[in-house]
């Protein structure tokens, strides 16, 4: 298969970019920031092509001058702070460009496959892992656009992999993980909210379960059928943001007093869901997906990293 993987130097494409050197498909990786005049570049020998994303025009001629025949975005706006002063520029990101490229899928009879996230829960009262099907309540900006974007797709008609996740993290660009190794090995002390639950992802296992569902559709196509399906991944467990800064404390071998605070000591523009996990069930059985337990995938992490 020829597969367009968008997003190419964010945490999710660059575990991507990583994974496809043992694939048997084609990858073309595109992103629209990191060059400078030239049209692609290469990145650790794989070819990153620029393209921007909220051009419709080219979108549809990328995907149909490629023969493309799985689109995975991993292109977002992602500052969910910063999303509350830029509402315009977040929203074609996360769903004007996520429609452009549902329509040129459908167009040219694509799966598209779309990271979304446990923003769009952020307004619902919760106390269990929330199921697919749990009505959405965005309290701010990126969890409205992300919506958005989920149901331009389910409007396009195409054959639509929606997959929400949550607290991403990897060896690659910003991200807790990577904060919490610099405060712990440079500070005596620190404080991290300890009344939001939810669980990590691990990048590269959230892209390992991408590569579970392209091999699914390369294999069985037609058990792809036209319409949207939604699905929640993110590794096993249940924890606060806490708990985890005082793992990777622990496991990084760092003496920083990890101390547990409110987020009212944190004031953010943003109301983050008090608890956020979700219910993997549906993802495991559909395509036979193994979730590992976030601390298995914090040492992994914390390997590379090291």
């Amino acid at each position: 298969m020829n597969i367009l993987v968008t997003g190419a130097n964010g945490q999710l494409g660059n575990c991507m970019k990583v994974l496809a050197a043992d694939s048997s498909h084609r990858f073309h990786f595109t992103d629209a920031v990191g060059f400078d005049t030239a049209d692609s570049a290469c990145d650790g020998g794989v070819r990153i092509e620029r393209l921007d994303i909220t051009d419709a025009d080219a979108v549809d001629s990328f995907i149909s001058n490629r023969a493309i025949d799985a689109v995975v975005n991993c292109a977002a706006w992602t500052n969910v702070d910063a999303a509350e002063d830029n509402l315009e520029l977040c929203r074609r990101l996360n769903a004007t460009a996520v429609g452009y490229m549902a329509r040129s899928c459908e167009k040219h009879n694509a799966l598209f496959i779309h990271i979304s996230t446990d923003y769009v829960f952020g307004g619902n009262f919760m106390d269990s892992p929330a199921n697919e099907d749990m009505p959405a309540a965005p309290t701010g900006v990126y969890g409205l656009t992300k919506l958005e974007g989920e149901k331009l797709i389910q409007e396009s008609g195409c054959r639509g992999i929606i997959i929400r996740t949550a607290w991403l993290y990897s060896p690659y660009g910003k991200n807790f993980v990577k904060t919490m190794l610099n405060l712990t090995s440079t500070k005596e002390e620190i404080k991290v909210v300890n009344d939001q639950i939810g669980t990590p992802t691990y990048a590269f296992d959230l892209a390992k379960t991408i590569f579970k569902v392209l091999e699914n559709y390369s294999l069985k196509p037609d058990t792809f059928k036209t319409g949207t399906e939604v699905f929640h991944y993110s590794n096993m467990g249940s924890i606060s943001w806490f708990d985890f800064a005082s793992k990777i404390n622990e496991l990084a071998s760092h003496k920083c007093r990890v101390l547990p605070c409110t987020s009212a000591e944190f004031p953010s523009k943003v109301v983050r869901p008090p608890y956020s996990v979700l219910d993997k069930s549906r993802i495991m059985a559909r395509f036979g997906v193994e979730v590992p337990q976030w601390e298995d995938s914090l040492k992994e992490c914390l390997t590379i990293l090291s």
